[in-house]
C-alpha cells in the first residue's frame, strides 16, 4: 500500500509538469495516471487493450503492474495482445512472457468475454486505438466487453483517445440484415466518433442485447476537439503501417469484398491496389506471405497491377472514384465483387449502384438522409464538439 501511494505521489508531480509545460499536448486518457490510479486501487483489474495501448513509451500493462495495480487478466482482441498476429488470424489464450499475465484471446475461440472470465474482477480498463471506420474490428471487440459486463454489473473505465478519421461519411449500415463483427451497429462507414463517445452511444440507443445498460466511466481525451488533427504515433494494425494507410484505410478497405488486392503481402499495404488481369496499367507489385502482417495474401506470389496510392492526398470521405476506377478497368465485371463487399459496406445498395451505373454524386445523394439523421443522433453523445 505505501509502494503504492508513494508511487501514485510520484504520477501525479510527473503528469501535472509536462500538462504546464505544454499546455497544447494531446493527453489521451491512458497519459492520466494521476485520474486513473485512484480508480484502481485495492481493486482486482482486467485489462482489454493490445500494441497500441502505451503510457509515453511503456505499454499501459508493465506501466500498472509495475504501480503496483493487481492485473488478474488481459484481454487481446484482433491482432493480439502485443499487436503480433496478421489480419484476420486466429490468435490462442497464452501467458504474457514480460509480466506473467494471463492473456486470453477475444479473437479465437470467444469474441465476447465470458461472465465466468470477469467474475472475479472488480473493474474492466478498455484502452485501444480506433480508427474510426464502422469495419474495424476493435469496436466489436469494445461491444461484447460492455454487454459482458452489463450482464454481470462490472465497471468499465474506457481510456479515450483520438479519432484518426474524424469525420461522417459514407451509407450506414442495414441492421440487422447485415450485421457480422465488422458491421454491429447503425452507423456509417466513417462514424466520426471516439471509443468513448461510441460507448455512450451504444447505451444510450440500446445496442446491447436486452438493452442492457453498461456502467461505464470514461477518462476523457485533454487538449483535442472534433476537427483537430491526430496523427497516430502507433500503427494500430500490422497492415495499417502508417498515417498514409490510416486515412486511405476508410474506403480502401471496401476492395477487401473485391477481387482487387489492396496491398497485404506486401511493405505498403493500404496503399496500392492492383491486380493480375490489369495489364493496361503500369504500376506493379506481387504480394508474399509476411509472417505477423499477412499469411497467403490474395495473388501471392503474383504479379499485380494497378495504382500506387503513396503519394495522394487522401480526402475526408468515403472517396468512391478509385472503387469506380478498378470495376471500369477489370475485365470480367460479374467476379469483380465478392459477397463479402455488401457485409463492408453496411448495404446491398453500393454493389448495385455501381453496377447499374450511377455517378458518384448520385450514389452519394442516396446516403444523405441516413447521414442527417445520424449526425442528429450522434450529437447527444459528443464529449469533444
Amino acid at each position: 500500500m505505501i509502494r503504492f501511494l508513494s508511487l501514485l505521489i510520484f504520477v501525479t508531480g510527473c503528469a501535472s509538469a509536462p500538462a504546464q509545460q505544454n499546455k497544447n499536448k494531446i493527453i489521451t486518457g491512458a497519459d492520466q495516471l494521476s485520474v486513473l490510479l485512484p480508480k484502481l486501487k485495492n481493486k482486482r483489474i482486467a485489462l482489454v487493450v493490445n500494441h497500441t495501448s502505451f503510457v509515453g513509451k511503456t505499454h499501459l500493462a508493465d506501466t500498472l503492474k509495475n504501480l503496483g495495480v493487481n492485473i488478474v487478466r488481459i484481454f487481446g482482441p484482433e491482432h493480439g495482445f502485443r499487436g503480433n498476429a496478421a489480419d484476420g488470424e486466429l490468435v490462442n489464450d497464452s501467458i504474457d512472457v514480460r509480466t506473467g499475465i494471463p492473456i486470453v484471446s477475444l479473437y479465437g475461440r470467444n469474441r465476447k468475454p465470458t461472465q465466468k472470465q470477469l467474475s472475479d474482477i472488480d473493474v474492466v480498463v478498455f484502452d485501444i486505438q480506433d480508427v474510426g471506420t464502422r469495419f474495424y474490428t476493435y469496436i466489436g471487440t469494445m461491444h461484447y466487453v460492455m454487454e459482458t459486463c452489463a450482464e454481470i454489473n462490472k465497471k468499465l473505465i474506457i481510456l479515450d483517445r483520438p479519432n484518426p478519421n474524424d469525420f461522417v461519411d459514407g451509407p450506414m449500415n442495414e441492421n440487422p440484415p447485415l450485421q457480422s463483427f465488422v458491421a454491429m451497429h447503425t452507423i456509417p462507414i466513417a462514424h466520426g466518433l471516439t471509443v468513448g463517445e461510441l460507448a455512450q452511444m451504444i447505451n444510450g440507443e440500446g445496442w446491447l442485447t436486452g438493452k442492457l445498460k453498461c456502467n461505464v466511466e470514461i477518462i476523457q481525451v485533454k487538449n483535442w476537439k472534433h476537427g483537430n488533427e491526430y496523427l497516430l504515433p502507433i500503427g494500430p494494425s500490422p497492415n495499417l503501417p502508417n498515417n498514409q494507410a490510416i486515412r486511405l484505410y476508410p474506403f480502401i478497405c471496401l476492395f477487401e469484398g473485391t477481387v482487387i488486392s489492396l496491398g497485404r503481402g506486401t511493405p505498403f499495404p493500404f496503399q496500392v491496389l492492383g491486380n493480375p488481369e490489369l495489364k493496361n496499367m503500369t504500376y506493379t507489385f506481387t504480394p508474399i506471405t509476411i509472417k505477423g502482417v499477412a499469411v497467403n495474401p490474395p495473388h501471392e506470389n503474383k504479379v499485380c497491377y494497378g495504382l500506387d496510392l503513396r503519394n495522394v492526398v487522401p480526402e475526408r470521405r468515403i472517396d468512391l472514384k478509385y472503387l469506380f476506377t478498378m470495376y471500369n478497368a477489370y475485365p470480367d465485371k460479374e467476379k469483380f465483387f465478392t459477397s463479402y463487399f455488401d457485409i463492408l459496406a453496411g448495404t446491398t445498395k453500393l454493389k448495385q449502384q455501381i453496377k447499374d451505373g450511377l455517378t458518384e454524386e448520385q450514389i452519394r445523394a442516396t446516403w444523405q438522409s441516413g447521414l442527417d439523421v445520424f449526425k442528429r443522433q450522434r450529437e447527444k453523445y459528443l464529449l469533444y464538439p
